[in-house]
């Protein structure tokens, strides 16, 4: 599957990003934004496992941000199940040297819309650390709103921080 989102797109993971991912997700300043299952260091089998674990999914909501030369960022939903059928949550993060381009906000608005078409989803919702105001910033310009801080909710790198929860509706 494949999405344009301006001069990058939003596509399925392939093998060969294996070698991308690892360089552009090998970093802390990313890892420190992301939930503890997101490797770091990050190696190369860690590109493998992931490449391999999007796969196997079906349907697909997990995908590579990439320019035309190479995977520089990651998109995906985590899809409720039970009670939260009609929810998701949103994750993403982009290599350090793609930040503040605009990127992600325009992977934001372009997967959220294919989200609604695609999933029987009411809502979907993101995280963000206390720490990363750029974060909620793409939230915001994406059209997703604040419902609230969580207080000292997650610990991350030894810290106990709060989270910001943004969320969607479609009705």
């Amino acid at each position: 599957m494949q999405l344009e989102i301006g001069e990058w797109q939003l596509r399925s993971w392939q093998p060969d990003d294996a070698a991308a991912l690892a360089k552009y997700a090998d970093n802390r300043r990313v890892w420190l934004n992301l939930r503890d299952t997101f490797p770091h260091p990050y190696t190369r089998e860690n590109a493998v496992a992931w490449i391999s674990q999007c796969a196997g999914q079906n349907p697909e909501a997990n995908f590579a941000i990439a320019s035309d030369r190479e995977a520089i960022g990651g998109i995906g939903l985590r899809l409720g199940s039970g009670v939260f059928r009609r929810s998701a949550e949103l994750g993403y993060w982009l290599g350090e040297p793609w930040w503040g381009k605009g990127i992600a906000t325009r992977a934001v608005v372009v997967l959220t819309a294919y989200a609604f078409t695609r999933f029987d989803l009411s809502r979907i919702e993101a995280g963000v650390y206390e720490w990363n105001p750029a974060s909620a910033r793409v939230l915001e310009k994406a059209g997703y709103s604040c419902e609230g801080r969580l207080r000292k909710s997650v610990i991350k790198d030894g810290k106990t921080i709060d989270v910001f929860l943004y969320a969607t509706v479609q009705e």
